[in-house]
C-alpha cells in the first residue's frame, strides 16, 4: 500500500484552481488498489501558530516535558505522524503576495522540529524524512513566475518549499504549476490542462512507479 498526504492551502473553497489539480492529482492516485489518502485542509481545519510553550516543548527532552509542554506539542506530534506515514506528500497551494499562505506556514512550523523531522550534531544539518516524494501544486495569478519570466524574482513559493522539503529529507520534489488563474476564461482552461498534463507525465514516469 502506497500512503498519501494530501495538505490544501488555498482559501478558496470553490473555484481553487490548486485544489482542483489536487482533486485530479488524488484521483489518478486512488485508482491503484490499496493506495490510501489522508487529507489535511488547513483552511476548514485551520492549524494554530506554535506559542513560546510549544518551542520551549520542542527544545525539552521528551522525558522532561511538563504538562503544559506536552499539551503544546501534541499537535506537532501529529502532524509529524501524519507525515512519517506518508510515502508521498501532495501540497497544494496558492500564492499569496509572492509567497505561501498563513496557513500553511503555520502547519510547516508545526512539522518542522529539531529531533523529530531533521537532527542537528553541531556542525551540520540532517533531515530526518528519506526516501518520500513530494508534488507541490501551485497557482499564481499572474504570470512570468514560472520558467524564468519576468516575475521569475518575486517567485518566493518554488523555492522555499522546495529548501525546506530537502531540510527534511525530501530529495524528489515536483513542481506543478499553472499561471495566470486571475485570467480570462479560455486562458485558465488551457493551463489547467498543462497542469493535468503534468500530473499525468508524474504518474507515467519513474517517481509513482518507486513511490508504489
Amino acid at each position: 500500500m502506497t500512503r498519501l498526504l494530501r495538505i490544501d492551502a488555498s482559501a478558496r473553497s470553490e473555484d481553487s484552481v490548486s485544489r482542483q489539480i489536487a482533486d485530479y492529482f488524488a484521483a489518478r492516485f486512488s485508482v491503484a488498489p490499496g493506495n490510501a489518502i489522508a487529507i489535511r485542509d488547513l483552511v476548514t481545519a485551520p492549524i494554530p501558530h506554535i506559542a513560546n510553550v510549544t518551542i520551549k516543548g520542542y527544545y525539552t527532552p521528551t522525558d522532561q516535558l511538563s504538562v503544559p509542554m506536552k499539551a503544546a506539542t501534541a499537535l506537532s506530534d501529529l502532524l509529524i505522524h501524519e507525515l512519517r506515514e506518508a510515502d508521498v506528500l501532495l501540497i497544494s497551494t496558492p500564492m499569496y503576495n509572492f509567497s505561501i499562505p498563513s496557513a500553511l506556514k503555520a502547519w510547516i512550523d508545526q512539522i518542522v522540529r529539531i529531533g523529530q523531522t531533521f537532527s542537528y550534531d553541531g556542525k551540520s544539518f540532517t533531515g530526518m524524512l528519506p526516501g518520500k516524494r513530494a508534488v507541490v501544486v501551485v497557482a499564481y495569478g499572474a504570470g512570468g513566475y514560472t520558467n524564468g519570466g519576468g516575475f521569475a524574482a518575486a517567485n518566493f513559493v518554488e523555492p522555499y518549499l522546495r529548501f525546506l522539503l530537502n531540510f527534511l529529507g525530501i530529495a524528489d520534489v515536483t513542481f506543478i504549476s499553472i499561471e495566470q488563474t486571475t485570467a480570462d476564461h479560455a486562458t485558465i482552461e488551457a493551463n489547467k490542462r498543462k497542469a493535468i498534463a503534468a500530473v499525468d507525465a508524474w504518474f507515467a514516469g519513474p517517481a509513482f512507479a518507486r513511490a508504489g
